[in-house]
C-alpha cells in the first residue's frame, strides 16, 4: 500500500510540475513557444486558454477534496497529450516528451483509481 502511494505521488508529482512549467511559458508567452505554435499552425488565442487549463488541471490534481474535479484534468490532459503527439508527428518534430508524459499520466490515474477502490 505504501508503495503504491510512493508511487501515485512521484508520478502525478511530476505530471503536475511539468504541467505547471507549461503554463507558466503559455501565459509569459515564452518567445519560443510562440514560434513553435506558429510552426504547428495553431492561432495565438490559444495560447493564453491552454495555459489557463493546464494551470487549473494541475491544481485540480494535487487537490485532494474534489475527486470528480481531478477525474476530469486527467481526461483533459489525456487529450492534450494526445493532441500534442499527433501534432508532433504530423509536423515532424519531436513527440517523445509528450508521449512520456501521457504514460506518467496513466500510471498516476492507475495508482489513483486503485488507491480510491480501497480508501
Amino acid at each position: 500500500m505504501k508503495k503504491e502511494k510512493i508511487i501515485y505521488w512521484i508520478s502525478t508529482g511530476l505530471i503536475s510540475a511539468a504541467m505547471l512549467m507549461s503554463s507558466f511559458m503559455y501565459l509569459s508567452k515564452n518567445p519560443e513557444l510562440l514560434a513553435n505554435f506558429k510552426l504547428l499552425g495553431y492561432p495565438a488565442y490559444f495560447i493564453p486558454m491552454l495555459g489557463t487549463a493546464k494551470l487549473l488541471g494541475a491544481i485540480s490534481l494535487l487537490n485532494p477534496w474534489f475527486p470528480k474535479l481531478r477525474e476530469w484534468a486527467y481526461a483533459g490532459f489525456t487529450f492534450t497529450f494526445i493532441g500534442a503527439i499527433w501534432s508532433h508527428i504530423a509536423t515532424n518534430t519531436p513527440f517523445i516528451p509528450a508521449l512520456v508524459l501521457l504514460v506518467i499520466l496513466g500510471v498516476s490515474y492507475f495508482f489513483n483509481t486503485k488507491s480510491e477502490k480501497v480508501a
